[in-house]
């Protein structure tokens, strides 16, 4: 064995062996073949027609708002704490519920807004929201 000499098994070869390509060609088209006619297998049938309408019903809003004083008022009239707790059980016992939008004076004790509040939680209203108005710039 000499180590300096070359023989003609080391040589370079310069063309590209082309027998993986066709097998993975080949196996990639019998995929195909396989694939292509369950993809498009479908089942014809005569489904029944029927009309329907969308059902669009949004829940009613109501408007709670609380002025500078600390009274109530349910959709502009004028409530009491006990009716307010009554209005807001019947309105929680609705089906769809009405979203509640708390409206409240800027100049008005947090307290009376935060009793609002939890009388509406505990009636068990699940959509509170409160209502501002935009700055002027």
């Amino acid at each position: 064995m000499a180590f300096g000499t070359q023989d003609d098994s080391d040589e370079v070869m310069n063309e590209i062996n082309m027998t993986p390509l066709v097998d993975i060609m080949l196996v990639l088209l019998i995929i195909f073949i396989v694939t292509v006619p369950v993809m498009k297998h479908a089942v014809n049938i005569d489904l029944p027609r029927a009309s329907n309408q969308p059902l669009d019903s949004k829940p009613l809003t109501v408007r709670l708002a609380v002025d500078s004083n600390g009274s109530y008022f349910w959709n502009d009239l004028a409530v009491d704490d006990a009716q307010l707790a009554q209005r807001l059980l019947s309105a929680a016992a609705l089906d769809p519920q009405p979203e509640l939008h708390l409206r409240a004076d800027k100049n008005v004790r947090y307290e009376r807004v935060a009793q609002a509040m939890a009388t509406a939680q505990r009636s068990g209203m699940r959509k509170i929201g409160f209502v501002t108005e935009p700055q002027s710039p």
